[in-house]
């Protein structure tokens, strides 16, 4: 066997090792959600963080861009219906970013994401808190597609993709657990895909 062989190989190799229990590597990028998908308006788009908190916000489109530094990142995306896109390109804001500027209160223990589609999902703030967790407004160099939960989705790469909410409008943080709209109807309450929790 060749060294351009073993090579290939050990990158094979190395990108099965990336995908988790149960899940196919594709390299389309399915898209998945309620149905709905709200239309942007630049100019009535709104963002609001609320709850436990000192600082609140509530901005447009173009204050929200200039919140905090754009950061850029590859990561891989794992759907509960057992498919996984490896090497992603987004771009965005941190989400620990965001949280230096809100300030929660020691009572803040959930955050609770709301969309312009009526979808919600909950997950602990310290699951948030990853370095890789983003607030992305682009995909591939250019704006989030609608199709792909544009203009602004949450990103966390290492849980399954419900908890990467499309649409994003609300950030809510607070004191107790809230199910969201697929933990409601049985699905985990934090969806790591390496321990398989897709439902509870």
């Amino acid at each position: 066997m060749s060294g351009r062989e073993n090579t290939i190989d050990r990158l094979v190799a190395a990108r099965r090792e990336r995908v988790p229990p149960g899940q196919k590597l594709t390299e389309k990028f399915p898209v998945l959600d309620l149905g709905v998908k709200p239309k942007f308006h630049e100019a009535h788009w709104r963002f609001a963080v609320e709850g436990q908190i000192a600082d609140p916000i509530d901005v447009g489109w173009n204050d929200f861009r200039q919140l905090v530094p754009k950061v850029a990142q590859v990561s891989d995306f794992h759907c509960v219906t057992t498919w996984t896109k490896q090497d992603v390109s987004w771009a965005g804001f941190r989400f620990a970013d965001l949280v230096k500027l809100v300030q929660p209160e020691e009572s803040a223990r959930y955050v609770i994401m709301h969309c312009g589609d009526g979808y919600t999902t909950n997950l602990a703030l310290e699951d948030l808190l990853a370095d890789d967790v983003l607030l992305a407004f682009e995909l591939d160099g250019g704006p989030l597609p609608i199709e792909h939960g544009g203009p602004l989705r949450m990103v966390v790469p290492k849980l399954y993709a419900w908890k990467s909410a499309k649409f994003l409008r609300r950030l809510v943080f607070q004191d107790a657990d809230e199910p969201g709209y697929w933990e409601q109807r049985g699905y985990h309450h934090r969806g790591d895909p390496w321990k398989q929790e897709r439902y509870s």
